[in-house]
């Protein structure tokens, strides 16, 4: 099968394409026929930074990066109920570790996956991954947002805003959006209540009281962000749980709850995402597509930071 290793931490020359063996499954393993494949930011930090891969793969080398992906089972291991041969399906192998998702053919585990909704593409369907899970577990098993709640999302047009705003707003919330003006309509379009120009405004300067923001960016923007929080109100992050001592005084001297979470397969949570796409009141939205040999122009892509969705890569 075509495959894509990364032998070591590098630029994108570092993606090598190269022929290996498909993978055996466990016994509670599908193997996938890839059609579709989702790129993320952590993808790009792990082909550029060592310690990103050892974070992931520890001492392995070389690697196979991706999680996201969807297509078809091409064969089950012996103890597999939930699929057959066939069937088409989606979902974030084995994150945090090593999902080896940038194959013809990807092993995963059953219980991480779910059926792909008959209306998507299996473009969208990758899409709706690893930032539509971590939007997910941030807003809905974390339970900070009720019905009513004020809420602030950062880069709204991103791949985890995007569907942050979608979800926040199934929730009842009231959604502050922020992204430059270019965005602002692909914005106010997923259901955002409305939008702030970072390019023009300081957010901190026009909000205050939120019941809840959702941090996607780290650093000053943090800070600045439990400035805006009610007391009593929460702060989930995502870069890292390594918080500065600013912003854990901030936190503390205003009682916000701040946390950080880590997206983690699931494949409960993916059949939830996968009714609201079915159901079409989630939508993901594809910047771009790539077919499997232009790997490093999709990591190009995503390492200019400024898609709007997300970018896929077509096998």
């Amino acid at each position: 099968m075509k495959a894509i290793l990364l032998q070591e931490a590098g630029g994108v020359e570092q993606l090598q394409l190269t022929d290996l063996p498909e993978p055996v499954v466990k016994k509670n393993e599908v193997l996938i026929k890839t059609k579709a494949i989702s790129i993320n930011p952590v993808d790009v930090k792990a082909r550029a930074n060592s310690n990103t891969i050892n974070w992931l793969f520890g001492a392995q080398r070389p690697v196979i990066l991706g999680w996201d992906i969807s297509g078809e089972v091409a064969a089950t291991g012996i103890d597999v109920t939930k699929f057959k041969k066939g069937d088409a399906v989606f979902g974030m192998v084995n994150f945090p570790g090593s999902g080896n998702g940038y194959a013809e053919y990807v092993a995963a585990p059953e219980d991480q996956l779910a059926l792909k909704p008959s209306g998507c593409t299996h473009e969208v369907a990758a899409a709706a991954t690893l930032a539509a899970l971590t939007a997910w577990q941030a807003l809905v098993p974390a339970n900070p947002v009720g019905k009513g709640d004020k809420v602030l999302i950062h880069a709204g047009a991103g791949g985890v805003g995007h569907f942050a705003i979608q979800i926040a707003k199934l929730l009842g919330a009231y959604v502050v959006a922020t992204s430059s003006a270019t965005n602002r309509d692909f914005i106010l379009s997923l259901g955002a209540d409305a939008h702030i120009d970072y390019t023009k405004d300081k957010f901190d300067e026009v909000l205050k009281d939120m019941d809840f923001v959702l941090d996607t960016m780290g650093g000053d923007i943090l800070v600045r962000s439990v400035a805006v929080t009610r007391p009593g109100g929460g702060i989930i992050t995502l870069p890292t749980p390594n918080f500065s001592a600013e912003a854990k005084a901030a936190a503390a001297a205003r009682e916000v709850d701040l946390r950080q979470i880590m997206v983690q397969s699931s494949g409960r949570d993916m059949q939830s995402i996968a009714a609201l796409l079915e159901e079409g009141k989630l939508k993901a939205r594809v910047a771009a597509v790539y077919p499997f040999g232009e790997m490093a122009k999709a990591h190009l892509q995503v390492e200019t930071g400024r898609t709007v969705g997300k970018v896929i890569v077509a096998l």
